[in-house]
């Protein structure tokens, strides 16, 4: 007896709970797929504005002048551009004020960079708690939906005389094909997780290490009393 064990007719064969466990497993995979990209292609433009800023900051201009750039620029500026803003507005509204304590004009440059630096990484890391989660749930809701065909299946059987491979197989395979969602959707997922993780990280280290170098040059300005260049 020939059986079409299609993925097609499988799916259509399974029960109604084994079916919108694959819907759902369905839904997850698209979903993830879209936040890969959605991210791939967010820190590819992040590292480019970084890039960008890095240059600038590095070609000589002043620190006034970037900074005036910077606020033209806010809304298409990059992480370490916002960063480089936030410390110079505090930096600038300390000296506005009169104060000239060196210690009190660096804690509060240094504190907004880190409340700036803060806010930047929430924001990059965004979606990376999602395909952590796709990657660790997804086989589990899968061997759901496989245990439950499975168990399904074997009722079905009950009612028989005689039991023959051909006859247990179609319900197994309909079972399995669960389980093999869950893992197209997990696998992904948590392939770009650990790749986004890893970027995430090197832009970390990145921005922490601007933030020093600029936090250095700040504190000979202030030494110098000439915070217009560098």
């Amino acid at each position: 007896m020939n059986q079409d064990l299609s993925i097609l007719t499988l799916v259509q064969q399974a029960s109604l709970v084994v079916q919108l466990v694959m819907l759902l497993l369905l839904v997850l995979s698209i979903t993830s797929w879209a936040a890969i990209f959605r991210k791939l292609f967010s820190l590819g433009k992040i590292r480019a504005l970084n890039d960008r800023f890095e240059r600038d900051f590095w070609s000589g201009s002043s620190l006034n002048d970037l900074y005036a750039a910077a606020m033209k620029n806010a809304r298409a500026a990059g992480p370490m551009e916002r960063i480089f803003a936030s410390g110079m507005r505090e930096y600038q509204k300390l000296r506005e004020r009169r104060i000239t304590d060196p210690g009190t004009m660096m804690d509060g440059a240094r504190r907004a960079m880190r409340a700036s630096y803060q806010r930047e990484m929430d924001a990059i890391e965004h979606y990376l708690s999602f395909l952590a989660s796709v990657g660790s749930v997804s086989p589990y809701v899968g061997l759901f939906g496989t245990v439950w065909g499975i168990m399904h299946a074997f009722t079905g059987l009950a009612a028989l005389t005689q039991v023959t491979l051909a006859t247990v197989a179609p319900g197994i395979a309909e079972a399995l094909v669960a389980t093999a969602i869950g893992l197209f959707a997990a696998i992904p997922a948590v392939v770009a997780h650990n790749r986004f993780a890893r970027d995430i990280d090197r832009i970390a280290i990145r921005l922490e290490t601007f933030m020093e170098e600029f936090s250095n040059i700040l504190q000979r300005n202030v030494g110098a009393q000439s915070p217009g260049g560098h």
